[in-house]
């Protein structure tokens, strides 16, 4: 499977996987221009929740540590600021920043870290 239709494949698992668990899907792939992307952007009790998610069926934390890093963790983080301004209606909401990594072996098949960094 190609890189793009794995990502894509565990965003529709990541999603379902939120579905599931009571969250409504607001958004999905929200883009900032060239600038940023959220992959899922999701509510449930109150808080808006910015998910990213990553598809590594021959990774480990390590690796996802790795593709979280300072740079990319602070994309999201403007991303989502940029997604409240131009949805206003979410402006007085709680926000949180969680990972959903999939297929990670010796994890469960969607692995959810909740609240995984802050701004």
């Amino acid at each position: 499977m190609a890189t793009v239709e794995t990502g894509r494949d565990g965003e529709n698992r990541a999603a379902d996987y939120l579905l599931k668990r009571g969250y409504e899907i607001l958004d999905r792939n929200f883009r900032m221009g060239r600038l940023g992307e959220i992959d899922i952007v999701a509510a449930r009790d109150g808080v808006l929740v910015f998910a990213e998610v990553k598809t590594l069926p021959h990774g480990d934390l390590e690796i996802l540590g790795h593709e979280l890093n300072q740079r990319k963790r602070q994309k999201i983080i403007k991303t989502a600021k940029f997604y409240i301004e131009k949805h206003r209606q979410y402006k007085c909401r709680a926000i949180r920043f969680d990972v959903l990594a999939v297929d990670v072996p010796g994890l469960e098949p969607v692995h959810h870290i909740v609240n995984a960094f802050s701004e």
